[in-house]
């Protein structure tokens, strides 16, 4: 590298809440992102800063993107941090951002708590197929795990699940589909999490990000 010029970071986010959720920490570091996601086309977005682009992916790849270097650091959900076993990811800062909580629910009708305590074996749909298995089997209830990537809700409804396992922030979802949350598995927020490889090469860059960010995560609290 030439002396003098200063490396390019890659940050990898997923649009929607978090992509929202992450501008005014950047903003705090003086950075704005160039465009708006929602309304460009582009996978990758530059940035007020030169030296910081934004490159745009689902939530559940942001770590896989991190681990093997096609971002240098990324924003990305406790929930998907499990599900992908964070190999190879430095985990430096709880950002406290798109808090959620991964909880189970059944159909209104469905007597969860009886089906539970006779041992009855539960068919269970999500896309959280290992924080599922490790909280069921802490409890000593035998599951049969179906693999669903969205619309959990309808599992249930037509008849595919007993239960379900997936994100809940307000709750309206649930609501909307007769559907009741039976039990709080864990509270989720959102991660900064950061390539090993590239903390060591752009150290400098990517530790006054971690410090910006921190700071101000400390000062909401």
């Amino acid at each position: 590298m030439n002396a003098g010029v200063r490396p390019t970071l890659t940050l990898a986010l997923s649009k929607g809440r978090i992509f929202d959720e992450t501008l005014p920490l950047l903003k705090a570091a003086g950075i704005e992102a160039l465009e708006d996601p929602e309304k460009s086309r582009k996978l990758i977005i530059g940035t007020t800063n030169p030296d910081l682009r934004v490159v745009l992916v689902r939530a559940s790849d942001v770590p896989t993107y991190v681990q093997y270097g096609g971002a240098d650091l990324g924003v990305t959900g406790k929930d998907t941090l499990i599900e992908h076993g964070g190999q190879g990811l430095y985990q430096p800062l709880d950002l406290q951002i798109a808090k959620c909580r991964v909880s189970v629910a059944v159909r209104a009708d469905f007597d969860y708590a009886s089906a539970v305590r006779q041992g009855a074996r539960l068919r269970v749909a999500t896309k959280y197929t290992s924080i599922a298995r490790d909280f069921f089997a802490a409890k000593g209830v035998h599951v049969d795990l179906i693999k669903l990537y969205g619309s959990m809700e309808l599992a249930p409804l037509t008849g595919l699940a007993d239960a379900i396992v997936d994100l809940v922030s307000t709750g309206n979802t649930l609501k909307a589909n007769n559907l009741v949350e039976v039990e709080r598995i864990m509270d989720i927020s959102s991660r900064l999490v950061v390539n090993q490889a590239a903390l060591k090469l752009k150290q400098e860059p990517i530790r006054h990000l971690i410090d910006v960010f921190a700071k101000t995560v400390a000062s909401r609290h």
